[in-house]
């Protein structure tokens, strides 16, 4: 019998506007921007609505502003009657699934992902680390490249997000050295990325051990959908393995790629992707093509769906 997954974009999918229609035409999208401002103690709300842009992409604020248009965005979907038999989350979109699936109070998501979003910006100076997609590299190069590009310096796979698609993390320096490396060994091309810190690498441990007393602190019930996620790329069911996931995610790779194949393994062929953008839905057709996707984000798609 065929299964559905929601999907939870991360970050790279925020922009100026996203969810303001949402709580304009649905109620049920209004209270979760309500309940998000109560939360956080400032107006997130106002933030997605109308920017500016440059706060918006500040970390601390971009991780509960993408929490909380995805949480809106399903309150939507569940009230016209969709439900999922798994959820998934890119990196930062773990924290919207989980409270998808029932384990995680979203006002505790909210409240922890703008921590997790200050530690990441603080556990590098600005500068020090960097990002890098590298597009269409032949296969079997990736280590080879990274082991070369590294002297003495941290680089690693950050992203596995397609076959077609990695992005590395690590030191600016090194990070650079890999992404000439890869076009010299057949890389259609390798894309510095625009992010304030260098995720998904071993340069985060300091914001992992920070994140921890949060993740302690927070209640974690057993999942009522059950989630494949980002660390180990499997389902996971239990309050305790959805904590100890989005502890091990920080300094490690998320494997999307993988993740997705699970999906699709357990008998998943229809995905929505929830919240801001249409990142995931390309990336599934990159993925699994026989997966049908539809995002929902903005109420023009609900006639689609």
């Amino acid at each position: 019998m065929s299964k559905i997954a929601f999907l939870f974009p991360g970050q790279g999918s925020q922009f100026p506007g996203m969810g303001k229609a949402l709580s304009e035409n649905f109620p049920a999208a209004k209270r979760v921007f309500e309940e998000a401002d109560d939360a956080l103690g400032f107006a997130i709300s106002k933030l997605c609505f109308e920017g500016p842009e440059d706060q918006l992409k500040l970390t601390e604020n971009t991780q509960p502003a993408l929490v909380t248009v995805s949480i809106a965005a399903l309150a939507v979907l569940r009230e016209k009657g969709f439900e999922a038999d798994f959820v998934a989350g890119h990196s930062l979109g773990e924290y919207s699934a989980l409270v998808a699936a029932g384990s995680l109070k979203f006002a505790d998501a909210v409240r922890i992902v703008k921590n997790r979003g200050r530690y990441m910006q603080e556990a590098v100076p600005p500068g020090v680390g960097a990002m890098a997609a590298l597009l269409r590299l032949p296969e079997g190069k990736l280590d080879g490249i990274l082991s070369e590009a590294a002297q003495g310096q941290v680089v690693s796979a950050a992203n596995m997000n397609s076959p077609e698609q990695v992005v590395i993390a690590g030191h600016a320096d090194a990070v650079k050295r890999a992404a000439e490396l890869a076009k010299a060994a057949g890389a259609k091309r390798a894309v510095l990325l625009p992010v304030s810190a260098p995720f998904h690498c071993a340069l985060m441990k300091p914001a992992q051990e920070r994140l921890k007393a949060d993740l302690d602190a927070a209640e974690f019930t057993d999942l009522a959908i059950p989630l494949v996620n980002n660390f180990e790329a499997r389902v996971v069911t239990t309050g305790a393995e959805a904590r100890q996931g989005l502890y091990e995610q920080v300094p490690n790779p998320v494997r999307w790629l993988e993740s997705v194949r699970c999906l699709a393994a357990i008998g998943v062929t229809r995905c929505y992707e929830i919240g801001a953008g249409a990142v995931l839905t390309g990336l599934l057709k990159a993925i699994e093509p026989g997966v049908q996707g539809s995002k929902f984000g903005e109420p023009a798609d609900l006639e689609k769906l």
